[in-house]
């Protein structure tokens, strides 16, 4: 539409000479600033803040210096604009402007100078704060107070701090501050102390999807109950961002939980679930190929892990405070599908969420976010890529809850048939006939030893010997027996696999011994920090891979207390010799 420079200066005039007014007929305005609280009556969820003012203003009792402290949202800069129109409302009602006299709607349309507000992250030199308290001195023009609105007071810097205490002091009568950060912490301890402190809470989901309910009922909008829950908890306790989703889906469709998804690039729960399920299975082609869809869908990848991170947190909050509540949930996911992960174990849970936050901290500084998110998912499919504490917990959780359910960590191997012992019998012996006893009466030198003479021996017929059963054996290197070194053998081979201090204590005679039954080699413990160091799974596997190999067969592993039947204890000075001392010469 093109309009003359006549026709849009009488379009002006009809207005009062309202700028923020006559471009309103012209262009759209965006739902939060359209639906701006206008009254403390409109101010959705800070009544501990509204009703103090309105007290203030109704008795007169009207402080200098106001310093309004929330989250982005919530309403600081609204109330101290309703602040700056009450104080100089020519009609108060109930301690609330009446947005009617003539001050109300100058404030309002941004014609009364004498109401100011302030960017302090643009305007935080010293200059601007020493030219504001230097135009502070005078008197109002068309109001009764002059009203400075500082937001972002704690981006100014430390000079224009101190020129701003200066005024703060000593402040004239018709001068008011209202100040307004995010981050009180950072404003000096000097600028707090001089200033009526009030902080502003999160809106409440329920208080938000109320005004959503609202707004979209006056602007004509077709908004599912569905939709306004994930709108309101989206918006994290802001109002403005309520709004302004809103807006963003408002396409004159109906505004539905897959709208609302699809227009704000969410990955959906159910993608979500379908995710966090291969990710508990350790499927990582599953994981990933999730991940890929969802990136060429279009969904954000901070979006993604922001829905991991709800779905992980609900679950872990009901794994461990059951009794908590649905106040404890963020309300994305419902009860069934949280309960359906109920065999996840919290240490894995809480190694998963702080992977997931982590990785979240970090996408902002990747330059690659698909790459940076399927890494995480990486690291979450297969805990043992991560050395870290956290991730050594989670396995060894899974482990634990594993084998209390029932579950074997470990593959018996069906025994081997035991080969039977074949005995070769040697020649038979020639019996030797011994020589005749001397007689009393003669000479030793008279006395004839006869030769005896060869005998042939008769053929002997061997019984048959009946197979002898295969014995335990100790299988510890004596020197002796050539297989009874099989046991320094697998302690040779798992050096490598096995931690130096399991290596250490394991190779120890005094600790640990072993007999080898048949296909079974049995371990012979001493205490039970012993057997639980034993009975890991990691030293059982390698003892057994090692023992098969060794022996050519099939060996199963099996731990017990106590020592072999027909073993006498050794001492220190056979466990030096076992490991390699046996030269040492003791005198």
């Amino acid at each position: 539409m093109h309009l003359s420079a006549k026709k849009l200066f009488s379009f002006a005039e009809k207005d009062g000479g309202c700028e923020g007014r006559f471009w309103e007929r012209f262009m759209y305005q965006a739902l939060y600033r359209k639906w701006r609280p206008r009254g403390f009556d409109d101010v959705i969820g800070q009544p501990h803040v509204t009703e103090t003012l309105r007290r203030q203003l109704e008795t007169g009792r009207i402080s200098h210096a106001y310093l309004f402290v929330g989250t982005r949202g919530t309403g600081k800069t609204s109330c101290a604009k309703i602040l700056a129109k009450a104080v100089n409302c020519e009609d108060l009602k109930d301690g609330s402007p009446c947005n009617v006299c003539a001050a109300c709607v100058g404030i309002d349309g941004g014609s009364i100078l004498d109401v100011e507000e302030l960017d302090a992250a643009s305007n935080n030199g010293v200059d601007h704060v020493r030219a504001l308290r230097d135009e502070a001195i005078f008197t109002p023009a068309q109001v009764k107070y002059r009203v400075y609105i500082v937001d972002e007071v704690h981006m100014l810097s430390t000079a224009a701090f101190n020129a701003l205490l200066k005024i703060l002091e000593e402040p004239p009568q018709h001068l008011i501050f209202i100040l307004a950060t995010t981050e009180a912490h950072k404003v000096p301890a000097t600028i707090l102390s001089r200033c009526q402190r009030y902080a502003f809470r999160r809106v409440g989901a329920a208080d938000i999807a109320g005004r959503l309910r609202f707004v979209a009922e006056q602007e004509g909008l077709a908004l599912e109950d569905d939709a306004t829950g994930m709108l309101s908890r989206l918006a994290d306790g802001s109002m403005r961002d309520a709004l302004a989703l809103l807006d963003q889906c408002a396409t004159g469709q109906t505004i539905d939980v897959p709208l609302v998804q699809r227009f704000l690039g969410l990955a959906g729960t159910a993608e979500t679930v379908k995710l966090l399920t291969a990710i508990g299975a350790g499927d990582v082609e599953g994981a990933l190929a999730v991940v890929n869809a969802l990136y060429y869908a279009g969904k954000d990848m901070g979006a993604l892990l922001g829905e991991l991170a709800a779905l992980l947190r609900d679950i872990l909050f009901t794994r461990i405070a059951p009794k908590g509540g649905e106040n404890l949930l963020s309300g994305s996911f419902d009860r069934g599908t949280i309960e359906g992960f109920s065999t996840f174990a919290p240490e894995m849970l809480l190694r998963a969420l702080t992977e997931v936050t982590e990785a979240m901290a970090d996408l902002g500084r990747s330059g690659n976010r698909k790459l940076a998110v399927e890494v995480a998912v990486i690291r979450l499919c297969d805990a043992s890529l991560s050395g870290d504490v956290a991730a050594l917990q989670a396995r060894v959780a899974t482990l634990e809850q594993q084998i209390a359910q029932g579950v074997p960590t470990i593959q018996a191997i069906p025994p081997a048939p035991v080969a039977e012992v074949e005995m070769e019998v040697s020649a038979p012996i020639t019996p030797v006939t011994p020589p005749p006893e001397p007689r009393d009466d003669a000479p030793p030198w008279d006395v004839d030893v006869p030769t005896p003479e060869p005998v042939a021996p008769e053929p002997v017929t061997p019984e048959p010997i009946a197979p002898v059963a295969q014995m335990p054996q100790v299988v510890k290197d004596t020197g002796a027996n050539p297989s009874g070194d099989i046991w320094q053998q697998v302690l040779e081979r798992v050096q490598s696999d096995l931690d130096m201090s399991i290596y250490t204590l394991i190779g120890d005679a005094n600790e640990v011994s072993a007999v080898l039954d048949g296909d079974v080699l049995n371990i012979y413990v001493e205490n039970d920090f012993t057997r639980a160091m034993v009975e890991a799974v990691d030293v059982m596997t390698a003892l057994g891979a090692a023992a098969s190999a060794i022996s050519g067969r099939a060996i199963r592993v099996q731990v017990q207390a106590g020592r072999p039947v027909g073993t006498v204890p050794s001492s220190k000075l056979d466990a030096l010799t076992q490991k390699g001392f046996g030269n040492i010469t003791i005198k």
